[in-house]
């Protein structure tokens, strides 16, 4: 039995395991996918303080290794359950069981996808998410970039240097990411944009993505443009239901918990991008986790 659980290994879940054993508790992190959360997808941050230039890899390694080397155990499990009580018990989808005094819940977000026609379908074979995984396979060719706050303008400019030509769809008048960004974006003489204008349907050939039917707002138009690729950055969606009986959620599904992360159900917490917030960056993650944890070590120690 654990001290603390924490389900989600990102700079939520991973800040929360540094000062929970930094406190001398028993950490758990158990994280479905890969340590770092969506940082990790992140070619550069830039926005870290202390920390002029780091790739998220980098950062989220450098996480990881802070939360293993205080004596966090970690295990690459989906938690599909949580119950609560004096002992809370952790269940995940292999059909293990951890227990601990307290759990935080730092599960994250996923991609937001258009809902297109074959969209699911076109996932791995021209549709994907992160420049940084998939940007080389196509090196000379002709990519879309859908969206356009930081994430879709970071990953707009790596395409850039390596793709022949990035057409960024944008369905608002202008971005909304930095302005650093879209300057340095719109300095690439190999990137255009489209603005007021949604993709509404895919072409695809032999299964593979060939292009993308578009719609202009403002005007009214249809166009099309061939591409190889398409490349989504159109928002996140929280993956809290299956703990909604734990922690009330909002109408976004996002936890409806506030700076203190605290939840309507004793000993259980709440932190990082999956809480309902203004403002979801690196250190409001890891801003949570530490609220968090120490929300969890008062807990414990008044028990």
């Amino acid at each position: 039995m654990y001290d603390i659980i924490i389900v989600g290994g990102g700079p939520a879940g991973l800040t929360a395991a540094i000062y929970g054993l930094r406190a001398g508790k028993t950490v758990l992190v158990i994280e479905k996918n890969g340590f770092g959360g969506q940082i990790a997808y992140s070619p550069k941050v830039e926005n870290i303080p202390g920390t002029k230039l780091i790739s998220g890899t980098e950062f989220a390694d450098a996480l990881t290794d802070q939360a293993m080397a205080l004596g966090a155990d970690v295990e690459l499990e989906k938690v599909v359950k949580v119950e609560a009580g004096e002992v809370k018990k952790v269940y995940t989808e292999d059909g293990n069981c951890y227990e601990a005094g307290a759990v935080i819940l730092a599960v994250g977000v996923k991609h937001r996808m258009l809902g297109l026609p074959g969209e699911q379908e076109l996932v791995g074979n021209g549709i994907s998410f992160c420049a940084v995984c998939d940007g080389a396979f196509y090196a000379g060719q002709n990519v879309a970039m859908i969206g356009g706050g930081n994430s879709a303008l970071q990953e707009a400019l790596l395409l850039a240097e390596v793709c022949n030509k990035v057409t960024v769809v944008q369905n608002l008048a202008d971005f909304t990411g930095e302005k650093k960004l879209s300057d340095a974006l719109m300095e690439k003489d190999n990137v255009e944009a489209y603005f007021s204008t949604v993709v509404t349907g895919y072409e695809s050939t032999d299964g593979a993505l060939t292009g993308l039917n578009l719609h202009n707002d403002a005007t009214g138009e249809d166009s099309y443009i061939a591409v190889d690729g398409a490349f989504l950055a159109v928002g996140l969606i929280p993956e809290n239901q299956p703990f909604a009986e734990l922690a009330e959620l909002n109408n976004w599904g996002y936890f409806a918990s506030g700076e203190d992360c605290c939840t309507k159900t004793e000993g259980i917490y709440v932190a990082g991008d999956c809480r309902s917030k203004g403002i979801r960056q690196v250190v409001t993650a890891a801003g949570d986790g530490a609220i968090a944890a120490m929300a969890a070590c008062r807990y414990l120690d008044n028990k």
